[in-house]
C-alpha cells in the first residue's frame, strides 16, 4: 500500500495536519493540546485501517479478475450491501456473467464452424472424387466415343453441382453473418409466387404433377422480393423433389391484421417424424433425402424468413404429404 504516490501524499498531508493543529491547540493551552495530539492520532490510525482495508477489498477484486482473464468464470462476489465496492462488485459480476454467456456462444460458434467445415468438405469429396474418376478414365485413349461423351456430361452435371453448392452457401453465409441489406419493399404476393415458380414449371410439368395456386390477390407484406422469392423456390423445389409423378403441389396465401400468410403444400410422401426437429438445420438430410440432396435449401429459406421478422414452421405425415406454413409479421406502429 505505502509503494502507492497517492498514499503517500495522503500521510504526508495528514501527518501535517496532525502536528499543525497539535501545535496551535499548545498555544492555548497544555491540556487542549495534548487532547487534540490523541484525538488526530486516533483519526490518523483510524484513517490508516480503513484505508488498509479498502486496498485489502481491491486487492482481492484484482485476483479476482485475473481468475476472470483465465477463464474462471463461475466465480461470484456479490454481498448484497450498500456501498461504493459493493457496487463496483455487482457491475463487475454483471460483466463476469456477459463474458461467459459470449465464452459459450464463442466455443458454440467453434464447434458449429468446426462441423460446417466438415460438412462442406463431405459435399465436396463425393463430386470431385467422380470428376477424378472420369477424368482418369477420359485420358484412356481406346475409350469409345460414347463411353467419353457420357463421362463428359457427367462432370459438367457435377460441375454444376458444385457451382450451386458454392453458391447458396455463400448466400447463407451471407444471410446468417447479417451482411445481407434486406429491402423493406411492398412486396404482392402473387407477383412473388408466380416469380419464385417461373423456372420450376418444367421439372413440375416433366413429373406430371399438378400445380395449383390460390390466394387474395391483393395480399401484401413488406420484405425484400428477391431474396424472398429465393426462399420460396427453395421451398417448393422440396416439394417437387418429394412429391411422386401424377402428384399435387400446391400454395395458398392470405393476409391478417397481424400477418401475411403462405401456405406451400404437397400430398408427397411426407417427412418422417424423427426428421422433423432437424428438417430446417444446415447440411441435414432426412430419411426420404434423395442422394443428390444437400439439405441446404430450406436452411437458407429459414434464414431468410428471419431476417425479415417472420417465421417458418412444418407440419408433415409419412405418406400424407407435407406442409409449410410462413407468416411475415406486420409492423406494429
Amino acid at each position: 500500500m505505502l509503494r502507492n504516490q497517492e498514499i503517500k501524499i495522503y500521510i504526508t498531508f495528514l501527518a501535517a495536519v496532525v502536528i499543525m493543529g497539535t501545535i496551535a491547540c499548545f498555544f492555548f493551552d497544555t491540556i487542549a493540546g495534548i487532547t487534540a495530539c490523541l484525538t488526530l492520532l486516533v483519526m490518523l490510525a483510524v484513517s490508516w485501517f480503513f484505508t488498509r482495508w479498502r486496498y485489502k477489498q481491491l486487492d482481492e477484486l484484482s485476483g479476482y479478475l485475473k481468475r476472470i482473464a483465465s477463464g474462471e468464470y463461475s466465480l461470484d462476489i456479490r454481498d448484497n450491501a450498500e456501498g461504493e465496492l459493493s457496487i463496483l462488485k455487482s457491475e463487475i459480476y454483471k460483466v463476469t456473467v456477459t463474458l461467459y454467456e459470449q465464452a459459450g456462444l464463442l466455443k458454440k460458434d467453434k464447434l458449429f464452424l468446426a462441423d460446417t467445415i466438415s460438412d462442406i468438405s463431405h459435399q465436396l469429396k463425393t463430386p470431385l472424387t467422380s470428376m477424378f474418376v472420369m477424368t482418369d478414365l477420359l485420358c484412356n485413349e481406346n475409350l469409345p466415343r460414347d463411353k467419353r461423351v457420357e463421362f463428359t456430361q457427367n462432370i459438367r452435371s457435377q460441375l454444376e453441382r458444385l457451382q450451386w453448392l458454392v453458391s447458396s452457401l455463400l448466400k447463407l453465409s451471407k444471410v446468417d453473418a447479417g451482411a445481407v441489406e434486406f429491402k423493406k419493399e411492398n412486396v404482392k404476393v402473387k407477383e412473388l409466387i408466380g416469380k419464385a415458380t417461373e423456372h420450376l414449371l418444367i421439372p413440375i410439368e416433366i413429373k406430371e404433377q399438378t400445380f395449383e395456386i390460390s390466394g387474395d390477390d391483393d395480399a401484401r407484406f413488406i420484405g425484400d422480393f428477391n431474396w424472398s422469392s429465393e426462399a420460396v423456390t427453395n421451398i417448393v423445389k422440396n416439394c417437387i423433389e418429394h412429391t411422386p409423378c401424377g402428384g399435387k403441389i400446391g400454395i395458398n396465401f392470405k393476409t391478417t391484421p397481424i400477418y401475411t400468410m403462405i401456405n406451400i403444400f404437397d400430398n408427397g410422401e411426407g417427412i418422417h417424424k424423427d426428421d422433423l426437429p432437424h428438417i430446417f438445420d444446415r447440411f441435414y438430410k432426412g430419411q426420404n433425402a434423395s442422394n443428390d440432396s444437400i439439405g441446404i435449401g430450406l436452411a437458407m429459406a429459414k434464414s431468410i424468413w428471419q431476417n425479415q421478422g417472420g417465421s417458418i414452421e412444418v407440419a408433415s405425415q409419412k405418406g400424407q404429404g407435407t406442409q409449410f406454413t410462413i407468416k411475415i409479421y406486420k409492423m406494429i406502429v
